[in-house]
């Protein structure tokens, strides 16, 4: 079927020298569906939010220090010379008297047994000898003895926790930069729809709820609360008007005292 200028609809094929119609139109390049970006709270964000920056990567997980085991080979390399000389840097990486006290110590021995050596004769010369084999021996067995405690090992961390409690404490910051923003400029607070997570919108609050005007199932979000309890301040909300703080909410709909820290901290009043 077709349209002819000089009649109603006429079957068949356009008439001689008429063009066959309007030129094919080009065909439309494909669509591409953004990728959903993760969100900070363990869910997803919609597509049409752009990603924030995550907070700052941790470093790699620390390993034992290889110095640790050369620090206690250096009494035996050294023949007993340099024991003193290590102990002495345990005390200043310890912070110990006590290990000031055993490199004095070890100091005082080594400079006695010096000593003897050099003396004429042969029996202080023996001596100063058999004192400085005791303490190659003694040193070397004293420092990797101890090892462990002037080089403990490192407690292993885990990276994943540690960066879940990052991104808790990053979420923490983004509700107070959204409350101060709220309490300067409450008209820019409801255009970023600020405590509202169930509209579309590009600012991140952190997870806030706007408890006077967040709908029913989005205040069954906030922890401990019931549905009873969400029933009673929807109620109240309606009948009396919203609320001005999470302590007049625990008042008026009877909150139990133990989830009021909780509900403050995800909660926004916004007039």
């Amino acid at each position: 079927m077709d349209y002819d200028t000089d009649g109603p609809f006429r079957p068949g094929p356009y008439p001689p020298g008429r063009p066959p119609g309007p030129p094919p139109r080009p065909p439309r390049p494909p669509y591409h569906r953004p990728p959903v970006q993760p969100g900070w709270a363990g869910g997803y964000r919609s597509p049409h939010q752009p990603p924030y920056p995550p907070p700052p990567q941790l470093p790699p997980l620390p390993r034992d220090a290889p110095e640790g085991i050369l620090w206690a080979f250096v009494p035996l390399l050294t023949f007993g010379y340099g024991t003193p000389f290590s102990f002495a840097y345990a005390a200043f990486r310890r912070r110990s008297r006590t290990m000031a006290a055993t490199a004095a110590g070890y100091g005082v021995a080594t400079l006695g047994a010096m000593m003897l050596m050099g003396v004429g004769g042969v029996v202080a010369p023996a001596l100063g000898v058999l004192m400085m084999m005791m303490l190659w021996v003694l040193g070397a067995g004293h420092a990797f003895a101890v090892r462990s405690s002037v080089f403990p090992r490192l407690t292993p961390r885990n990276a994943s926790n540690e960066q879940a409690i990052r991104m808790a404490r990053y979420r923490k910051v983004l509700r107070d930069e959204a409350r101060e923003l709220a309490a300067g400029d409450p008209a820019l607070a409801h255009e970023l729809r600020i405590g509202r997570p169930d509209l579309p919108r590009t600012y991140d609050d952190g997870g806030l709820i706007d408890a006077n005007h967040a709908p029913a199932h989005v205040l069954a979000r906030l922890p401990g609360v019931t549905p009873a309890l969400v029933d009673r301040l929807v109620r109240h909300r309606d009948e009396h008007g919203g609320f001005i703080s999470a302590e007049e909410l625990a008042v008026d709909i009877d909150v139990p005292p133990a989830l009021l820290p909780a509900i403050a901290e995800y909660t926004i009043f916004m007039p």
